[in-house]
């Protein structure tokens, strides 16, 4: 199973997403197997926020880790911008940690830019470092520009993730920001790694293309497109689902490597674009 390196701990590169799970009480029972599921099968980063269903995803996920021993998990979440401030952010994580049913987070993320001054949020992560409540921070939905300026902040060099989206269909990041943060140090998460179950426009999973590689290899095209996205070593990819069956098989899908063959037909089908566009954001 291919692994990565985020804040000094190798994990495996396909972590668990959890965007949209919590909402709905009817389907609770099978987002927690999912989890679990995702987990048995070998991953170990959780990635959540408390956005997500307005905290509601955060509790699923401490119901769903109840019985795993906590040091196997590396557990994400992330702080919204309208808590961000010196007299906010503190508070936020403490409901996040309560709701995860956990003392500390492995990675606290800055969820999007908002009107706080930037190095006060950074400022504010930084010193959380410090209280045992994290052990490192990041930020989310930071193009080449924003990571740029992080950079040039007192603490920006302790910047320990950038999460973006990222799958086949929308490559944008490769013009510049996964490069720039790899010569950095500066693991890359990639949310959405299939494209939201393929529902974003890019019919990735239609492609002649990824369907002759999913052939070739006698696996789904959703493990093609994943196994695509931890191609290089500094990317950790987070697909969510909420069935137990797909979670197992994303998390296989780091087993999968492609061959040179493979990945000159995708990018074939789906060329990295030739000057940087807007950053994509759901």
């Amino acid at each position: 199973m291919k692994k990565m390196i985020i804040n000094h701990q190798s994990v495996p590169a396909i972590g668990l997403g959890t965007w949209h799970m919590g909402d709905n009480p009817q389907t609770r029972k099978n987002e927690i197997s999912a989890i679990q599921a995702g987990l048995n099968a070998g991953a170990r980063v959780i990635d959540t926020a408390e956005m997500y269903g307005a905290g509601r995803s955060e509790s699923l996920v401490g119901e769903a880790i109840r019985d795993y021993s906590r040091e196997t998990l590396f557990l994400i979440s992330k702080v919204l911008p309208s808590n961000a401030s010196i007299g906010r952010l503190e508070k936020s994580l403490d409901a996040s940690l309560k709701r995860l049913q956990t003392d500390y987070l492995d990675l606290y993320l800055y969820h999007w830019r908002g009107t706080t001054p930037l190095a006060e949020t950074v400022a504010e992560l930084d010193r959380l470092t410090h209280t045992g409540k994290i052990r490192a921070w990041g930020v989310s939905n930071f193009d080449y520009v924003d990571m740029q300026e992080l950079l040039q902040l007192p603490a920006g060099q302790n910047v320990a993730a950038n999460e973006d989206l990222y799958n086949l269909g929308s490559r944008g990041t490769e013009v510049r920001l996964q490069a720039w943060q790899e010569a950095h140090q500066i693991p890359f998460i990639a949310y959405s790694p299939v494209g939201a179950g393929d529902s974003l426009g890019a019919n990735m999973t239609a492609s002649p293309a990824v369907q002759a590689v999913a052939e070739r290899h006698q696996v789904s095209t959703y493990q093609v497109l994943l196994a695509w996205a931890i191609r290089n070593p500094n990317i950790l990819a987070i697909p969510q689902t909420s069935d137990p069956s797909h979670a197992e098989a994303n998390v296989l899908a780091g087993d999968l490597t492609l061959t040179k063959k493979d990945l000159i037909e995708l990018d074939q089908a789906f060329p990295k674009p030739t000057s940087e566009p807007p950053l994509a954001i759901l």
